[in-house]
């Protein structure tokens, strides 16, 4: 015998109240910023857009490989709005005028999607429009079904002519608004007057600058990534192997508070020092080998980017600390010479602290044949660090207040499988002064030396 209709109204109610009491608790489970730094970064990126429209939708949830530390919001939508819930969509339209309604205000909308009860059963309930207190727990003016987009879209895109910024696909890729640009397109109402652009440039001019809040959540996945470190640094010996020590670092991080590593671990010994980004983990280390670590953790989104190289006997020898000293020496000239306002992050240029490192290195120390070592530094020297542990960042601006980036001079010398990575991550504070998050690790070769010996 099936239901009654008054057992489905009560099965519905209870349902409904359980969301109600939830809703608070969806989407906090990190460590999450205040509502109002989000709703910030939307009416700048408003005031970005030339009186247009910022339309964007979250990935659908999924159960493939590149869930397994579970869903992860993209980072242009999670920095806009905070959300950590798959299948959502925003839309932020600038104040302006429409040629047939007098002057529009500041708009955002939080589209969310309808509830899938029987898909909640598997992933959990999700906050839905419903909720009177959605807007109260997003931080959006409104939140609205996802079924009333292209309604509210004929509402709001100004006419004659409407530009809606998007993270438009490149040719031959796909982005997670394809599917509804498509949509759009082949729809008789917006097909005429709209025209869609790249939102991805503004956001990165925005994401550029961390605010407080930002730098907080990047100084606490440094933080646990640090312990890590000391922790695997303390583990290093002859017959460990690199991937016990990458689970090490795993295990440390996760259980103050990661939630996934920020990058694929790496723990390169002997050879394997020289290899990038060699991620197999899969040798076992030998004594007189170095062994280079570049590995941290991902809070709240947040990522860290920490490298260090010990040697696994506990000591270096000469020539492993001559190479190391070269690398060091390049870091600390590439940290002298920053100047805030004028330094950059590209590879030339009068103000460019990748040809102050690469000089360093390239009139220091010798090959085996009496070359150069500058050829042995094959990668840049930095790189921004945020959402993403390379951000989608202005790469063109002057270092200044609110930037995070590695510096990261590095020498690999296969023929004698000697590699030697040092890697800080720094920010500029609001009086223009370089700030190392990584600064209690041991960067000497000596310091590497003494806390080896401490276990």
């Amino acid at each position: 015998m099936g239901p009654s209709n008054s057992a489905v109204r009560k099965s519905a109610f209870l349902f409904f109240c359980l969301m109600v009491v939830l809703g608070a608790q969806i989407g906090w489970t990190l460590d999450r910023q205040p509502n109002s730094d989000y709703r910030a970064r939307r009416q700048a990126l408003a005031a970005k857009s030339n009186g247009g429209a910022v339309l964007l939708f979250a990935p659908q949830e999924s159960d493939g490989p590149n869930d397994l530390y579970g869903y992860r919001p993209d980072n242009a939508f999670f920095y806009l709005s905070g959300w950590t819930e798959p299948g959502a969509a925003l839309l932020i339209v600038a104040a302006g005028s429409k040629s047939d309604s007098p002057q529009t205000p500041y708009t955002e909308i939080l589209f969310l999607p309808a509830h899938n009860t029987v898909q909640e059963k598997w992933t959990g309930p999700k906050l839905g429009a419903e909720n009177p207190d959605a807007a109260k727990i997003t931080g959006f003016d409104h939140v609205e079904m996802l079924d009333d987009l292209r309604g509210e879209l004929v509402k709001l895109l100004p006419r004659p002519r409407a530009t809606v910024y998007t993270d438009v696909p490149a040719y031959g890729e796909a982005s997670n608004s394809s599917a509804s640009i498509d949509w759009l397109n082949r729809s008789n109402a917006f097909s005429a007057y709209v025209s869609f652009s790249d939102v991805r440039p503004l956001i990165s001019s925005l994401r550029t600058f961390k605010d407080a809040g930002e730098i907080e959540l990047i100084r606490k996945a440094t933080n646990a990534s640090i312990a890590a470190q000391m922790a695997a640094i303390h583990a290093i010996k002859p017959g460990v192997s690199e991937r016990e020590i990458s689970a090490l670092l795993q295990y440390e991080w996760g259980k103050r508070g990661c939630e996934r590593p920020a990058y694929a671990p790496i723990v390169g010994s002997g050879y394997y020092s020289t290899v990038l980004h060699y991620s197999d983990d899969s040798q076992t280390m030998q004594a007189g080998d170095l062994v280079v670590i570049d590995a941290a953790g991902e809070y709240s989104l947040y990522a860290s980017d920490i490298t260090r190289t010990m040697p696994v006997s506990g000591k270096f020898t000469a020539r492993q600390r001559e190479i190391y000293d070269i690398v060091l020496g390049a870091q600390q000239a590439a940290v002298a010479a920053f100047q805030s306002g004028k330094s950059t992050l590209r590879r030339s240029g009068d103000h460019s602290l990748f040809k102050v490192a690469y000089d360093y290195i390239n009139s220091h120390g010798k090959d085996l044949h009496g070359e150069p070592l500058g050829k042995y530094f094959i990668h840049g020297l930095s790189h921004y660090v945020g959402l993403s542990v390379h951000d989608e960042n202005d790469y063109d601006v002057p270092l200044g207040p609110g930037m995070v980036f590695t510096i990261e001079p590095g020498i690999y010398i296969p023929e004698e499988k000697l590699g030697v990575r040092i890697e800080d991550i720094l920010y500029v504070d609001k009086e223009g002064k370089l700030i190392n998050f990584t600064e209690s690790l041991p960067h000497t070769a000596e310091d590497i030396e003494r806390e080896m010996a401490r276990h």
